[in-house]
């Protein structure tokens, strides 16, 4: 198991990516609070961020890269992302970067919400 929030959260990241939901379920707390940024709202709980993460997989292909980590003054982490999302059939549908915020708590993912980047 990750030792570090950085640990944790690259390897929900890879997770994420390999289409692995086990294992990305594993880095979360059992009542999680996740943002579902394909149709809006909240999903709560393992059971709908599987079914929601299920739904999506079915409609498009994301990938998501972390490329760095700040820890904010409330103590959560600030990830910046790197997003691409593909329809099933490859064409691009948005690459660029944006804001993972998440809460960590007893060493699992309690929390993530959605933040835009700004181009510079």
């Amino acid at each position: 198991m990750p030792t570090t929030a950085r640990e944790l959260l690259l390897a929900a990241y890879t997770s994420f990516n390999a289409r692995d939901i086990d294992a990305v379920l594993k880095t979360m707390h059992e009542d999680v609070d996740w943002p579902n940024g394909m149709e809006g709202g909240r999903v709560h709980g393992h059971a709908e961020v599987r079914a929601y993460w299920t739904r999506q997989w079915k409609a498009v292909d994301p990938h998501v890269e972390p490329v760095g980590f700040e820890t904010e003054a409330d103590g959560r982490i600030a990830v910046t992302v790197h997003q691409r999302v593909c329809d099933l059939n490859g064409k691009v549908l948005v690459d660029h970067l944006i804001g993972h915020i998440y809460r960590i708590e007893d060493g699992l993912i309690q929390s993530m919400e959605i933040r835009e980047i700004e181009a510079e």
